[in-house]
């Protein structure tokens, strides 16, 4: 597996780049205006946008907590502090274990409770400048990004050795959402994410 860094290339304040892209779960449309809406318009804390895929080691180190993460903050019915969606936007012609129909059974797997989007043209990917998955996009209510890091410092074991037995606790990405609830920004100190690197389409 190559392994790649994220960019730090959509700078921290940035908004939050706009898309609408088809949630293999509903099998509708959704945009990031209607992913960031609540029903009964109690206004939302922040919104995560996480990109990942289905066959990474990397987010399958990782699936369960951000699965977690997204019943304490998204919530069963979606009506949570904070928003959340994961995108995939892996070459589906090459890397065909990453198509809807595999994204749906890891969404249903693993219990998401928030949507999971296809990014079939990878527009959204290059307007987020992601890089790897996981890609992890946190901003405030104001659609500001403030944070883009690691989820946590627990890395997948490799047959070079490399890896660690640290706890998948969600550690970085949690401390950045409960500074945002109780008003603050997360710290700039931010140690960008390790994955596997986006699979790009030739042109």
């Amino acid at each position: 597996m190559s392994r790649t860094e994220s960019t730090t290339t959509l700078a921290l304040g940035s908004t939050a780049p706009a898309f609408e892209l088809l949630d293999v779960i509903s099998g509708k449309a959704l945009s990031r205006d209607d992913i960031f809406a609540t029903s009964d318009g109690t206004p939302r804390e922040g919104l995560i946008v996480a990109f990942i895929c289905v066959h990474c080691p990397f987010v399958i180190h990782v699936e369960q907590e951000l699965a977690r993460i997204g019943h304490d903050y998204y919530g069963a019915d979606g009506e949570g502090p904070i928003a959340i969606v994961a995108i995939s936007s892996n070459d589906i012609v090459d890397y065909p274990q990453d198509a809807p129909e595999h994204m749906r059974e890891q969404a249903q797997r693993l219990g998401f409770t928030f949507p999971y989007l296809h990014d079939e043209s990878q527009e959204v990917a290059r307007e987020y400048d992601a890089a790897c998955t996981p890609d992890i996009y946190f901003f405030d209510p104001d659609l500001r990004l403030v944070y883009h890091g690691q989820l946590d410092s627990s890395r997948p074991k490799r047959k070079d050795g490399s890896g660690n037995d640290i706890p998948v606790d969600g550690k970085d990405l949690r401390a950045a959402i409960e500074a945002v609830l109780a008003g603050n920004k997360p710290s700039s100190q931010q140690t960008p994410s390790i994955g596997c690197n986006i699979k790009w389409r030739e042109v």
